[in-house]
């Protein structure tokens, strides 16, 4: 089995989002935590997150890119308590069963994007058109592995 895992290549995501994932925590794409949101209203991190952040698993934090990566029938069972939990303390779910519930269907979402080999990395774009919120994923070619636009340097933290 496969699932989407945080990564980070520089820090630039605990500046941009409200809260940055840290590196290896499981992710979902998140958009269900914009669904009642006023875009207007939102602060400029949330924006960030709202147009381009995945939903880390552990801190409940946004990522930029995501990685492919294998995971264990245990990885997928924990990735769904973990999500369960979460919206059942912050999106009132009515019970942990039906938070369970909609957790797998977005755990399930989430494999479902997995079809690229182990360690493909991958962005999203996220907006609004009309009254629905819209994702596009993409595949991040790393350098050296197609003719590319640089689009970052790795530079050491100092």
């Amino acid at each position: 089995m496969k699932l989407l895992r945080c990564i980070r290549f520089d820090e630039s995501d605990t500046r941009v989002f409200p809260q940055a994932a840290e590196p290896g925590e499981w992710a979902v794409p998140g958009t269900f935590a914009f669904a009642d949101a006023d875009p207007d209203k939102l602060s400029r991190q949330q924006r960030q997150a709202f147009a381009n952040g995945f939903l880390g698993l552990s801190s409940f934090g946004w990522s930029t890119l995501v990685t492919i990566s294998s995971a264990t029938d245990e990885d997928y069972r924990a990735a769904i308590e973990a999500l369960a939990q979460h919206l059942w303390d912050y999106y009132d779910a009515p019970d942990l069963d039906a938070a369970r519930a909609a957790a797998k269907d977005e755990i399930d979402y989430a494999v479902s994007l997995c079809e690229q080999p182990i360690n493909t990395l991958m962005a999203l774009t996220r907006f609004i058109e009309g009254d629905a919120i819209r994702e596009q994923f993409r595949i991040v070619q790393p350098p050296g592995e197609k003719p590319h636009a640089k689009i970052w340097e790795i530079e050491p933290d100092a």
